[in-house]
Order: C-alpha cells, then sequence, then structure tokens
C-alpha cells in the first residue's frame, strides 16, 4: 500500500463513539552505522543511513486521549504541564492533528520512560519519538474502530515519526533499517525507513553495543543545530558524495558478514561525522581527550585479534560493537583496559534487538 493511500485513508477516520482511550508502546533507540547527518526541507535526509535498533535502551510511553472539544491538545506529560519535552513534541503534535484529524476534540496525557539517562551517548529522540507515534496510530485505530496490515502500520509510523526525529523513523524496526532513497535497495525512501533484516548475514543479527560513557553531560551541539550546520558546510557535496559510496560498501559486508569491511566503514563514518563537525562553521569538537583513548585502546586490541569497533554518535562517547560470539571476552576487556576511563566507571551493556512492541502496563 503506498504512502498517499495510507494517508488519504487516515485523514477519514472518525471517533467511533465518546469513549476514553488508552494505549503503551515501547520503542527501541538505534545506533547508525552510516550516518544521518544533513537534512533539507521536510525533514529529509541528504543521505542513506543504516542503523540496528537496540534492545535494553528503549522509551516507554502510555497515551490516554479524552474527549474534550473545549479543551484539546495535550495537558501535560508525566503529570507536568511544564515538562521540558513539551517544546518539542508542540509542533509535532500540530503535525498530528493535520494528518490523524481525529484528535482535534481530544486531550491527551502523556506518561513516559526511558531505560537510559539522558545524554548518554544514545538518541532518546529517536525511541522518544517512536514510542510516541507508535502510541498516536495505534490509538487513532481504537478510537475509529478501524484496522491496518502491520506493515502498513509500520510504514505510517515510521514516515509520522520522521517528521518528529529524523532517526525515529528507524526506531520502528527491530534489527537493521534503511533510511534514504537509492537505486541498488528496492523500496527505499526519503519519507520513512524500511526493514532490510533479509539482507544481513546471519553472524550480524546478534550485534553487541556497550556504550561507554565519558561524559553524562548535555551535548553543546544539538542533532537540529548540527544538521543545520550542513546546509553551509564547505564539505556537504562530497560527504553525501561519501556516504553513497559507502553505502555500497555497507551493503556488501552486511550481507557476506565482512567484519573487517563493516568495522572499517564504520568506524570512517564515526570519524567523518566529528571531522564534519570540526571543520562546520562553528568548529565545535565534541570528543573528549577520553574519548580519543578509548578508540586508541579499542584500536590497539583489534590489531591483537579481538574482533571489536566503535561508532560515536553527535558527542564524546563511545558505542563498542562486536559479534554475539565473543562477548565475554569483550566483556572482560573491557572491564581491565576501558573502564578505568569512564568516569563513575559508566557502562551500558546493550544488544541489537527486536524492535518496538505494544505492552500492557508502563513499568
Amino acid at each position: 500500500m503506498e504512502l498517499t493511500e495510507i494517508q488519504h485513508e487516515i485523514l477519514s477516520w472518525k471517533a467511533k463513539n465518546d469513549e476514553v482511550f488508552s494505549t503503551i508502546w515501547r520503542s527501541p533507540s538505534n545506533i547508525a552505522l552510516l550516518k544521518y547527518w544533513g537534512k533539507s526541507e521536510g525533514q529529509l535526509p541528504i543521505n542513506p543511513s543504516i542503523s540496528f535498533s537496540l534492545s535494553e535502551a528503549h522509551t516507554t510511553t502510555k497515551i490516554t486521549a479524552y474527549p474534550d472539544a473545549i479543551n484539546p491538545g495535550i495537558s501535560g506529560i508525566n503529570n507536568n504541564k511544564q515538562h521540558p519535552f513539551l517544546q518539542k513534541i508542540a509542533p509535532f503534535w500540530l503535525t498530528v492533528v493535520k494528518e490523524i484529524p481525529l484528535f482535534k476534540d481530544y486531550r491527551i496525557d502523556i506518561h513516559t520512560q526511558n531505560t537510559f539517562p539522558h545524554s548518554a551517548g544514545i538518541a532518546s529522540s529517536a525511541s522518544g519519538f517512536s514510542a510516541l507515534t507508535l502510541a498516536v496510530v495505534d490509538l487513532a485505530k481504537e478510537i475509529s474502530g478501524k484496522q491496518l496490515p502491520h506493515d502498513v502500520f509500520i510504514k505510517y509510523a515510521s514516515w509520522l515519526s520522521r517528521l518528529g526525529s529524523g532517526s525515529a523513523c528507524r526506531s520502528v524496526y527491530g534489527g537493521f533499517s534503511l533510511w534514504g532513497v537509492s537505486k541498488d535497495w528496492k523500496n527505499s525512501s526519503d519519507l520513512y525507513a524500511i526493514d532490510i533484516n533479509e539482507h544481513i548475514h546471519p553472524d550480524f543479527h546478534h550485534l553487541q553495543d556497550a556504550i561507554l560513557l565519558v561524559s553524562a553531560k548535555e551535548k553543546r551541539l544539538s542533532s537540529s543545530s548540527g544538521h543545520d550546520l550542513m546546509k553551509e558546510h564547505p564539505y556537504a557535496a562530497g560527504r553525501v558524495i561519501q556516504a553513497k559510496s559507502h553505502l555500497k560498501l555497507f551493503q556488501k559486508a552486511l550481507a557476506e558478514g565482512d567484519l573487517e569491511l563493516l568495522a572499517q566503514l564504520t568506524e570512517n563514518e564515526a570519524l567523518s561525522l566529528h571531522a564534519l563537525i570540526m571543520s562546520s562553521r562553528n568548529g565545535d569538537i565534541l570528543l573528549e581527550p577520553a574519548s580519543l583513548e578509548l578508540i586508541q585502546r579499542i584500536r590497539n586490541f583489534r590489531l591483537k585479534g579481538l574482533p571489536i569497533f566503535f561508532t560515536i554518535d553527535a558527542g564524546p562517547n563511545i558505542h563498542l560493537i562486536y559479534p554475539e560470539s565473543e562477548k565475554e571476552k569483550v566483556k572482560a576487556f573491557i572491564l581491565s583496559e576501558l573502564n578505568d576511563i569512564c568516569p563513575e566507571n559508566k557502562l551500558i551493556f546493550d544488544y541489537a534487538g527486536t524492535g518496538p512492541q505494544k505492552m500492557n502496563e508502563i513499568d
């Protein structure tokens, strides 16, 4: 079913009665191997990206809708009418009401929680907006009494969540997903992400991700500000060429189970991201001395035969990626060689997960 058909159908949905409706969804964060950095109007990426969803790092969100034509809209988050997340949700909710008009006469109460600390090097906007969107679309189904096939439901949720946070469109899938149009990937789109797990070698379905927390401080450069810097970046065109070239190589590495190539590409992507940040108009440096020390130790131990590699988002914290088969060896390596670099020995052990799920209760 084409996206325009789905949109047209949902625009016509009406409330079947005046009941109170509620739903709860849990959605994971994801870690990009091929990075999305830079966007055009409409929250569209300037280059494709590939990520895998995590398991333990997730957001659980409960939405309750009360019929209320006099005071419609979001009443608060976690019983707080001044919750800081409201500023991010407010413009997104205007989009939701435009695309799903049945919500215009409902007051919305939101309860949400993360399993990981804010600014931990894990994309909280990805898990947050995807959980919110999945709950919203599910709630619209309940209120209208309509049904959507699962693949249609997920495609629409990916599209709608993208309008809140670009990376959120990848979190509606378990395992690996691709966001961004490419002639080499069937059904790929800039409008929503697609599931690419059938193209992934079995060795990579259970990749592990240990997040090494160099700093839990609020990051100086927000994702939105970083993406905006690419509009005037002198190397923007070259970055798009690089990303598209890398996409072909990622396709090969992921299909063939080539860990060495995957490691090379992933680390180059991470360092390229930070090179773009450093060479942008503000020339910000987000890596800290401890970040560089971790990178050096990871690379040194890989030369000794340990199959590990790193990636980094727009901050100082390091994601250490490795196969499930090496989990115990890598954990021992982390505790003996890396743990001392992380303030307060802060570590988060995670792994590729199965994706979002509808819950019966919020933890």
